[in-house]
């Protein structure tokens, strides 16, 4: 499908489990920001780069 390894996770997560949700949420946004920007199908997204710059700092 051209997905990179770790791009992609599954979870049965319950209404009723808040806690394990933002747990999992923060734990998969972690590995995401270790792999850094997608070598496959990758697109030019100008805001997407504005909102990155402006996030991290720099004009």
């Amino acid at each position: 499908m051209g997905i990179e390894p770790g791009r992609l996770h599954f979870s049965w997560i319950s209404s009723a489990e808040a806690g394990k949700f933002v747990d999992l949420v923060k734990e998969i946004t972690d590995q995401v920001m270790q792999l850094g920007p997608a070598q496959k199908l990758i697109k030019e997204l100008p805001l997407v780069d504005e909102y990155l710059a402006a996030a991290s700092g720099a004009e």
